[in-house]
């Protein structure tokens, strides 16, 4: 009996265990599907939250994008504005050069126009002296054409200045050269 009672008493706690078995088994699959929404809730929040620091990094790259191109669009109006300046730079060195040229010439030109006119009133002096043969010996070592080619030049760019009519330096000249030949 020994084997039947032990036999019993496995039937009774099978039976027990049977009818015992449903009650844990929806609490364990409860406690399971907690679990489970717990960790799929988790995991949606995890994903909004990197949707939005991603939304937000991708904002901050977008800024950052369109001040570096705003930038660059600045850079790029500065570097003609710049090339705008040397064009008118140059362009006014270039002026400068012409205009320095131009100054020179007439700088060389009065120079000439000194030296003739030097030389007509080293003369007159001369020969105010009554110094013929140094007047002579002068004229012999000056570049006479070059003297009356000056005085000629200077007198037609002067040609309606008033004071020709009251001393003429070219028909001074002429004149000296005549009274001494």
């Amino acid at each position: 009996m020994s084997h039947d009672s032990e036999q019993n008493q496995r039937s009774a706690l099978q039976h027990e265990a049977e009818h015992a078995s449903p009650g844990k088994k929806n609490s364990v699959l409860i406690y399971l599907v907690i679990l489970f929404a717990a960790a799929f809730l988790l995991l949606l929040l995890s994903y909004f939250m990197q949707q939005r620091a991603s939304k937000e990094a991708y904002n901050t790259l977008q800024q950052s994008s369109n001040s570096a191109v705003q930038s660059l669009d600045n850079m790029l109006q500065e570097n003609e504005d710049l090339k705008d300046q040397v064009a008118q730079l140059e362009q006014e060195l270039e002026d400068a050069k012409e205009q320095s040229t131009q100054l020179q010439v007439q700088l060389n030109a009065s120079e000439d126009v000194v030296k003739a006119l030097d030389s007509l009133n080293h003369l007159r002096a001369l020969y105010n002296q009554r110094e013929m043969d140094a007047c002579r010996s002068y004229l012999a070592s000056i570049d006479q054409a070059q003297v009356e080619a000056t005085l000629q030049t200077f007198v037609e760019q002067n040609n309606d200045a008033a004071w020709l009519e009251v001393y003429n330096p070219l028909q001074a000249w002429r004149d000296l050269k005549e009274w001494l030949n």
